[in-house]
């Protein structure tokens, strides 16, 4: 007899890393597993595509079904203008791993695990930022995401160059003084600030690696560093403005709204930051319902699959899967 596929593929995917998932269409989730990334930004597409197809596929005996599901659902970093998803649907359709194919960004994924009523707003703030949203009406929103060519500013990334400057400039006396002068280069295995200035330019240190002084300088800060709290305000402030934006644009301000929190930087615990970002937004969408996502964004690709699929939203199969999920998956910091 021949086995069926999964209802629904759903992934995950970033930059550094993707979740796959395996559901039926009453809910049951059949397989959950992680792999490396599959973003056309940073591997070959050829790569991408092997390595989606290994993972379905290990998903696949693992689940006990067919490798080719019925439809496949992929909120994936990069799919972030019309070209993009038209480049990423051909290249998902031609792996055969799925019989239809469903291209977003992943910030969608987000918000779908996050909004209960399937629409609100969604900040992201990994080591980018971006913010989306789904109105009631089924109208969407997105920023563009693109760092400095649309304006953004923030993420991991965005929060270490800033460190970096500050670090530099304490040093060399253009700024105040700050705890930031010493804490970057010893956070990066330097001597001083100029020196990971160097070798960033240099090339022989991964930009990557700002991401990493994102924490130390919610750290900073916490210990009463005017520099570092200012860069932190910053964020708070930048955030707030992305969820505003996007509740404006579905003309939602004036109503319950949630606004779903996701990506790294948001395992800060620092209590001003959370306070400052909350009252930004409430100042503009007070009746505004703030909260850090605690699923795995990849539960929210598939329940897009199921609501593509015409499965109830809310229904019994998304309160199985959200149940099934909670109980396969650790609740993020």
């Amino acid at each position: 007899m021949t086995r069926r596929g999964a209802a629904v593929l759903a992934v995950d995917g970033g930059n550094s890393k993707i979740d796959l998932a395996l559901v039926s269409r009453s809910g049951e989730l059949l397989a959950l597993v992680a792999g490396p990334t599959i973003s056309h930004q940073q591997v070959p597409m050829e790569l991408a595509m092997a390595r989606l197809e290994d993972l379905h596929a290990r998903a696949a005996r693992e689940a006990g079904v067919a490798p080719r599901s019925s439809l496949g659902v992929f909120c994936v970093a990069g799919a972030d203008f019309p070209a993009d998803v038209r480049a990423l649907t051909g290249a998902f359709a031609g792996s055969g791993v799925s019989e239809r194919v469903s291209v977003h960004n992943d910030a969608f994924a987000a918000l779908r695990a996050g909004a209960p009523e399937g629409w609100g707003v969604v900040v992201v703030c990994g080591a980018g930022v971006n913010a989306a949203g789904v109105g009631p009406d089924g109208r969407t929103a997105r920023l563009a995401g693109i760092g400095d060519l649309s304006g953004d500013w923030g993420g991991g990334e965005g929060v270490g160059r800033e460190a970096l400057g500050a670090a530099v400039r304490a040093r060399d006396g253009r700024g105040p003084a700050t705890g930031l002068a010493r804490r970057v280069p010893e956070r990066l295995g330097v001597r001083r600030p100029i020196d990971v200035a160097r070798r960033m330019y240099e090339g022989t240190m991964s930009s990557r690696r700002f991401e990493e002084l994102a924490p130390l300088v919610f750290e900073v800060a916490g210990a009463g560093d005017a520099v570092a709290r200012g860069i932190v305000d910053r964020l708070a402030d930048e955030l707030a403005a992305m969820a505003i934006a996007i509740a404006r644009q579905l003309r939602v301000a004036r109503r319950p709204v949630d606004v779903v929190l996701t990506g790294g930087v948001f395992r800060a615990t620092d209590r001003p930051f959370y306070e400052r970002l909350e009252a930004g937004v409430r100042a503009a969408v007070p009746k505004a319902k703030i909260h850090r996502l605690r699923d795995r964004p990849v539960l929210g690709a598939a329940l897009i699959g199921l609501d593509e699929l015409g499965v109830k939203r809310g229904g019994a199969a998304e309160r199985r899967l959200r149940r099934e999920f909670q109980a396969r998956t650790p609740t993020p910091g």
